[in-house]
């Protein structure tokens, strides 16, 4: 018997016993080492990961500020939120899609056919179902519990005074922005901050409440915005203009009432108009702009009051001035003429400049301008060209709270354009030149107040979420535009315009003797896009002022293209601006001559 054999074989299994023993070890060693890697070493990084399926995070959205108008001393809502939802679906989970599509259409409305295409949708996490469905509905639908079905809440904007003011107002799209008017002009204020929730969630995507991990930053909501618009002279100034749109067959009417004093539009409005509770009916986009602030024409003979203040600011007229009209001035090799009816060659005034409309007198006062005589030069186009840009401010945007705002156009006054002279002159009487409803009664405000051009401003004051109110005091652009005494010389010339309309046979021009009521029309031709007028289209305007001791309220018309059988200023734009100026005395609005 060998017994080195026996030895060596007693030791094998011995040694394969350590060999195990030490593989074990080794894949031990590697599991705790992987673990110690991924536990320790990675820890930050496997945890964040892992929370990415389950941390969700959501923006909760800021209740956007109401708007409100005065009606007398109160204040009225006009601009409220409403909370609705958005049914929604993730077709991923819908289960019984026959069940589900009947149950949605039976609740929601529609059809079960539209539903179930919707709901089986493939490769779509995201469907909207319906959109704007009441608490109700909501409730209604969601207690059948449907996995994959499931509501949002949203807000939308709600109009207690339906159309009123809707271009003035604007509205919200559907991805939450302000859009046009006031809601575009003041988005940020309005909307607010939102707030975030970082949620610990379910495998559903449900928040679980009682998770330490929850952050959220609550929402704050958006600026309450009180206008300077009253009511009353709102809803009447609308209804004025649908009824003078149908009897003049206009193309679009615009009205502006503002006070010279303070810049505080107090009623502002376009017919035809939209609900903005419907705005995705609308299919001429037009009817969003405001065109009161949108729409820069040529304002015609209601440029002639501001030609004269020019003028009597230079000290080169005074308003009892007189000189001799020819009936027309040759300028460029292009007569300029007035009509028929106004007499033809004779002596003529300062004041019959705008009784009688002269285009040949506001020629004239270009020309006194020009250091005087019967010539146009390049010291009475500068002069007017600044008193245009730089006084009326004409050519810039007013600044006021809306969106879209026409800056108007003013000529260069560029001694080397041919016919400068002619453009010029054709400004004097307010052709040539474009400027908004707004322009014209901001300038006129700055002429009768005695200089003060102040910012136009629909803003009375705003309150934030913490109830701090910020009153919109007025605030001056522009001091000295003309002397202080000149808008007074300029009142009685325009209320003689009034007197004289009156004489003629527009008995609607008849005011109470308490009342002071002055202004100016215009019949402004209108420019073919290739250039020069069309021969038989026009706009009627008219710009004037309402007052007892003083002027307290400036109108400004302005009626597009208006199918009229007389002068589109007298018969288009002036029985406009006769039924505001009625309207504002006979209820009260203005105070009068004590």
């Amino acid at each position: 018997m060998d017994l080195s054999s026996d030895k060596r074989a007693s030791t094998l299994p011995l040694t394969r016993i350590r060999i195990w023993y030490g593989i074990l070890l080794l894949i031990v060693a590697v599991f705790g080492l992987r673990l110690f890697y991924l536990q320790v070493i990675r820890y930050g990084h496997y945890k964040t990961a892992a929370l990415s399926d389950q941390l969700k995070q959501y923006e909760i959205p800021a209740a956007r500020g109401t708007i409100s108008a005065y009606d007398g001393g109160a204040s009225v809502p006009i601009v409220l939120n409403q909370t609705l939802y958005t049914v929604y679906a993730d077709p991923s989970y819908v289960k019984h899609p026959e069940k589900v599509a009947a149950t949605l259409a039976d609740v929601l409305g529609g059809s079960s056919a539209d539903y179930r295409q919707k709901i089986t949708r493939k490769g779509s996490r995201y469907v909207i179902l319906a959109k704007k469905v009441s608490k109700a509905k909501k409730e209604q639908l969601l207690k059948h519990e449907y996995p994959g079905i499931g509501a949002q809440e949203q807000s939308y904007r709600v109009y207690p005074q339906g159309s009123l003011a809707s271009q003035l107002l604007g509205f919200v799209n559907n991805d939450g922005k302000g859009v046009y008017g006031i809601e575009q002009a003041l988005n940020s204020e309005l909307s607010g901050r939102p707030g975030q929730l970082k949620a610990i969630t379910d495998v559903h995507g449900v928040p679980l409440a009682a998770s330490t991990n929850n952050v959220s930053t609550p929402a704050k909501s958006g600026d309450k915005v009180q206008l300077t618009i009253d009511l009353g002279m709102q809803k009447q100034m609308e209804t004025i203009l649908k009824s003078e749109y149908k009897k003049t067959r206009s193309q679009g009417l615009s009205a502006i009432i503002i006070d010279p004093y303070s810049g505080k539009v107090k009623a502002m409005a376009n017919y035809p108009t939209y609900n903005p509770a419907k705005y995705e009916d609308v299919t001429n986009m037009k009817l969003y702009q405001n065109a009161a602030v949108s729409n820069a024409i040529e304002p015609g003979s209601t440029m002639k009051p501001l030609t004269t203040a020019a003028a009597l600011d230079q000290h080169v007229v005074t308003p009892t001035t007189t000189f001799y009209d020819p009936a027309h001035w040759l300028v460029d090799g292009y007569n300029i003429t007035d009509i028929e009816e106004d007499g033809g060659a004779r002596e003529q005034s300062v004041s019959s400049i705008l009784s009688l409309s002269l285009n040949t007198g506001a020629t004239w006062l270009l020309m006194q301008m020009s250091g005087g005589g019967n010539k146009i030069t390049m010291k009475g186009i500068n002069a007017w060209h600044d008193y245009m840009v730089s006084h009326y401010l004409f050519g810039h945007d007013t600044g006021i709270e809306q969106g879209y705002e026409s800056a108007g156009v003013v000529p260069a006054n560029d001694a080397s354009r041919p016919a400068l002279a002619l453009t010029y002159a054709n400004t004097a009487f307010g052709q040539g030149v474009q400027v908004t409803a707004l322009q014209m009664a901001d300038a006129l405000s700055s002429v009768i107040n005695g200089g003060t051009y102040y910012k136009p401003t629909l803003v009375a004051s705003t309150t934030d979420a913490d109830g701090k109110v910020t009153t919109n005091k007025p605030k001056v652009v522009k001091q000295h535009v003309v002397g202080s005494k000149v808008g007074k010389q300029l009142e009685p010339l325009m209320e003689n315009v009034v007197k004289t309309y009156l004489n003629e046979g527009f008995g609607y021009m008849r005011f109470p003797d308490r009342y002071m009521v002055g202004g100016k029309t215009g019949t402004a031709q209108v420019a073919q896009p290739g250039g020069g007028y069309y021969k038989n289209i026009y706009n009627g305007t008219y710009m004037g002022f309402v007052g007892g001791n003083k002027p307290q309220y400036v109108v400004v018309v302005f009626n597009i293209k208006p199918d009229v059988s007389g002068y589109a200023g007298s018969y288009g734009g002036q029985p406009v601006f006769a039924d505001i100026a009625h309207m504002l005395i006979d209820n009260g609005y203005v105070a009068p001559k004590q």
